[in-house]
Order: C-alpha cells, then sequence, then structure tokens
C-alpha cells in the first residue's frame, strides 16, 4: 500500500481538506499529528543520542574494544 505525507492547517471549522491520489470509494487509513514546534523537532533526538553514549562508557566495553 503506498503511503503519502501531507502537511495540511486545520480551518476554522476543524476540517483538513486533502486531494489524495486514490480512487474514489477506496479505503485508507488516515493518522492525523500535529506538528512539533521547529526548535522541539530534535529535542527528543538529541537526548536520545547523548543518553546512548552512556551504554558504551563501561570497563567491560573498553577491555574488548579499546585494543581492537
Amino acid at each position: 500500500m503506498p503511503a503519502v505525507k501531507y502537511e495540511a492547517i486545520v480551518q476554522e471549522n476543524g476540517h483538513i481538506e486533502l486531494r489524495v491520489p486514490f480512487a474514489p470509494g477506496k479505503r485508507v487509513v488516515v493518522f492525523v499529528l500535529q506538528e512539533q514546534e521547529e526548535q522541539d523537532m530534535f529535542v527528543d533526538l538529541t537526548h536520545a543520542a547523548t543518553s546512548s553514549l552512556e551504554f558504551w562508557d563501561h570497563p567491560f566495553d573498553d577491555e574488548d574494544w579499546n585494543n581492537a
């Protein structure tokens, strides 16, 4: 099943309107996510990247990989 991504602005009445590349009568599944503020887009990624470095900071790993 092909996936498509659209960005839309919610209208005053709470509706969004999208033109999709599917035939009339086809069933689709729609997920709606509120767009994150641009400054917040990388907060989770940055946190994951920095916190995951702690995984490698232990003596067993150092013993095996520092001399590889």
